[in-house]
């Protein structure tokens, strides 16, 4: 039994009542694996290409005219963006066109859009 005080102190564990929570609980190497992947969508860039891939697909030369950026600068991201598997291409003659890795990438793209456009 965990014993608490209005300050939170924890007096005494019940070893068997937590235990079983080892299983549930991210191991250290996927928690660090996770907080990578999250880090790596600090950047306002790769979310707004995502933003974008989450609407189409998209050649480079398209996703640079929309931020406004050089077609060199944007291909550096989506290999970035390759490499983290969140976005898949296709080559059709001399253009490279990419879109959204898979279903995953997109409702956690929607999962957190939504979650910021909540009223408190």
């Amino acid at each position: 039994m965990i014993k608490t005080h209005t300050n939170c102190t924890v007096e005494e564990i019940n070893v068997s009542s937590v235990t079983p929570l080892i299983n549930e609980v991210l191991s250290t190497e996927k928690s660090q694996r996770m907080a990578d992947f999250f880090s790596f969508l600090g950047d306002a860039n790769r979310l707004r290409i995502l933003s974008f891939l989450a609407t189409k697909e998209l050649c480079v030369s398209d996703i640079a005219t929309l931020l406004e950026m050089s077609e060199s600068a944007v291909s550096h991201q989506l290999r970035n963006l390759r490499a983290m598997r969140l976005v898949s291409y296709r080559k059709q003659g001399r253009h490279v066109f990419y879109r959204l890795h898979d279903n995953h990438i997109l409702e956690l793209y929607q999962a957190v859009a939504e979650h910021l456009d909540e009223k408190d």
